[in-house]
């Protein structure tokens, strides 16, 4: 009989499914020896083996049926009516007919019986898989495999579906509060990132040095070069929070203007606010078609903020009072007064446009290129310059093109730098300050008397208006002078 097995190479397929029913014979050494016999001779596909084993025939306590049920599913023909007769056959062997199995070890006297119809049933099974190995067997457990994973990617997609269905449930059963706590979360992150923006300072510095300055000042030497590449050739002079210098710059060979800022922290603030201003106009004038000041460079270097900016001639005022002292012709006649205004008028029509207040216009920031044509009007010093937006200071203008509502605490918007114009252009066609003063309250009087009394609204309105008029609207101003010496008596 094991020469029978193992010239029967198809049964290795089902040893491990029958290892039980063979195992019941007597000699388990010449069992193990059929078995490894098998193994040695017998090479199967995986796909085969396991489609075979899948099928789960060969396992039945009760050799006899299991024989009528093997022919029985040999003359149905189809290897598929095979595979579903099977499946139902593997429920039979896990039932109670296992425990039959067992007691039949000891119970049965036809024992040995039954192993030799096992042989038999064995030698059928041979030759029913040598008739299943056709292309339609083979084709039929294919089908067979591919339905599996089929139902079994079926089964991963619908568990995707499913939990996404759930999360989609876990997000619409959120609180409406706390949806709208989110998106409003949000909405300030974002409205945030647009607020902010920032621009580098370069920090100039010598190699190998640490350390603070000897002096706060920033001596101005000429033929010295600045940072390694600003060459000083002139002093141009100062100002309350800056001086200003002629040089020349030795990597583009321009002559420029800089800017050397006061080492003081609120003139710090104050000037790196212009650098943002004129680089938001410069964006959005790069043509220099609104003749403003243009920005080169700016850095720190030697405890000190420095501005390069275009360097222009001199301005208005230094003109005006050259014309006016050498008394040569009027230089000022009504045409140049026309073309200065024009000019003057498009750059402020431009910054209002996009929102900045100059803030301090007057003959000294405003310069000219060529005095011959008259032309190239160049509006400088943006430092007073603000937003509209910003919180506005009261401290802005100069005092003799300062407009009234600036002084007595008002809030104010771009009209006060039409304002400041039109005293410009009626100076320089005078020749005189169209409000002289040396006050505040001397030059509301100068408005009062010039122009006619301020309106009833603004002093009541007037956070400051108190300062200079009485309850009567009476202006007045305090005798500084006179008080210092009645406190010095008293005391």
């Amino acid at each position: 009989m094991d020469d029978k097995v193992r010239d029967e190479p198809v049964w290795q397929g089902f040893v491990a499914q029958t290892n039980e029913l063979l195992m019941m014979g007597g000699d388990k050494k010449g069992v193990n020896a059929h078995r490894k016999s098998q193994l040695g001779d017998v090479c199967l596909e995986d796909d085969q083996h396991d489609s075979v084993r899948s099928i789960g025939m060969g396992v039945n306590s009760d050799a006899a049926v299991f024989d009528s049920e093997v022919r029985e599913s040999l003359a149905g023909g189809g290897s598929e009516g095979d595979f579903e007769y099977s499946e139902s056959d593997k429920k039979h062997s896990d039932g109670p007919d296992k425990n039959k199995q067992k007691a039949s070890k000891h119970d049965d006297p036809n024992h040995n019986e039954r192993l030799s119809v096992s042989t038999a049933t064995g030698d059928m099974v041979a030759t029913w898989r040598r008739k299943s190995s056709d292309s339609s067997s083979c084709e039929s457990l294919v089908k067979e495999d591919n339905a599996t994973s089929e139902s079994k990617h079926a089964y991963k997609e619908g568990d995707g579906n499913d939990s996404s269905e759930s999360e989609d449930d876990h997000v619409a059963g959120l609180d409406d509060e706390e949806a709208v706590s989110v998106q409003e979360q949000i909405r300030q992150i974002k409205a945030q990132e647009e607020e902010f923006e920032t621009f580098d300072l370069k920090i100039v510095h010598r190699k190998n040095k640490t350390g603070f300055e000897e002096e706060k000042n920033f001596h101005v030497v000429l033929n010295s070069v600045i940072a390694g590449r600003y060459h000083v050739t002139e002093y141009l002079g100062s100002a309350a929070f800056s001086k200003a210098i002629q040089a020349h710059d030795l990597q583009t060979g321009m002559d420029v203007c800089i800017k050397i800022i006061k080492n003081n922290k609120d003139f710090f603030d104050q000037s790196l606010d212009e650098i943002k201003r004129l680089q938001y106009i410069n964006k959005h004038d790069p043509a220099d078609k609104y003749h403003l000041l243009q920005l080169y460079d700016y850095f720190y270097y030697r405890e000190h903020l420095l501005i390069v900016c275009e360097l222009l001639k001199a301005n208005l005022y230094e003109f005006h009072k050259f014309n006016r002292e050498s008394g040569g012709e009027v230089y000022f006649t009504m045409p140049r007064l026309q073309s200065i205004t024009i000019q003057c008028l498009e750059p402020l029509q431009f910054l209002h446009g996009l929102g900045l207040i100059h803030g301090d216009l007057k003959p000294e920031n405003i310069l000219v290129k060529s005095y011959s044509r008259c032309e190239i009007i160049k509006g400088i010093n943006l430092g007073s310059s603000c937003f509209e937006t910003d919180h506005l200071c009261s401290y802005v203008q100069s005092r003799s093109y300062r407009a009234p509502e600036v002084i007595l605490g008002l809030a104010y918007d771009k009209k006060i730098d039409v304002r400041s114009l039109g005293c410009i252009l009626a100076e320089l066609c005078t020749g005189n300050v169209l409000f002289q003063n040396d006050s505040p309250a001397s030059l509301l009087a100068r408005v009062i008397g010039i122009i006619g009394s301020i309106d009833h609204e603004m002093l009541t309105k007037g956070r400051d208006s108190h300062k200079y008029f009485t309850k009567n609207r009476m202006l007045y101003e305090r005798n500084q002078r006179m008080a210092m010496s009645i406190k010095d008596h008293v005391h």
